[in-house]
């Protein structure tokens, strides 16, 4: 994991030398760029389709499987990911750079930067399939591309600061952690053992 996370970071601050304030004293704004591979549209497929497929994975494998049982972990961490980004951004009310030319804006009525909960939730989708499949399968730790992807991508459409990614995939990535070393999933737990079945495994002759 250790070097799943210096790639990311490194990747997520990529061309980002010249440091110039917020927290950690690197942030300052990308040259704004919404084409290609960046365009805002092509962030929100990636969001969207990731989302479908943790979710399409878990409900289809159910946990007694043991790659929808990875699902099922992946989407608990997304969830618990979104709830604490959220409940961080309604604390620290950062603006975005899209708002301001200072990284220093924190505590604004109209700010809702830190941390970028896109990038939390890149994290936390991949974290878990790299903890279980990782070791074994080492292509796996590409998946990590996904949020390094998003948070340069974030940061060139000016929607956040550096700081905002690096925390966002700290927290993605650490709840995943904590979800795939689970004695079980949780959210899994909540519901009806149908779920836990799987419709793949339910309709199988």
């Amino acid at each position: 994991m250790r070097s799943f996370l210096s790639g990311l970071f490194a990747l997520a601050i990529a061309g980002t030398a010249c440091a110039s304030g917020g927290p950690l004293g690197i942030d300052h704004r990308l040259h704004y760029d919404n084409r290609g591979i960046w365009k805002r549209s092509n962030q929100q497929a990636l969001l969207y389709g990731t989302i479908l497929t943790v979710g399409g994975g878990a409900l289809a494998l159910g946990d007694h499987d043991e790659l929808g049982d990875t699902f099922w972990r992946s989407l608990d961490a997304m969830v618990i990911t979104g709830v604490s980004t959220q409940a961080l951004k309604y604390t620290f009310r950062r603006e975005r750079p899209s708002q301001t030319d200072s990284p220093n804006r924190f505590f604004s009525s109209r700010g809702k930067g830190f941390p970028s909960g896109e990038v939390a939730a890149m994290s936390a989708a991949v974290t878990p399939f790299i903890v279980n499949y990782g070791n074994d399968h080492p292509a796996v730790y590409a998946l990590a591309l996904l949020p390094a992807y998003d948070a340069v991508a974030r940061m060139k459409v000016h929607a956040h600061w550096q700081s905002d990614v690096l925390v966002g995939a700290m927290i993605g990535t650490g709840i995943g952690i904590w979800a795939a070393r689970r004695d079980s999933p949780l959210i899994v737990g909540w519901l009806p053992g149908g779920f836990s079945v799987g419709y793949v495994h339910h309709f199988k002759p």
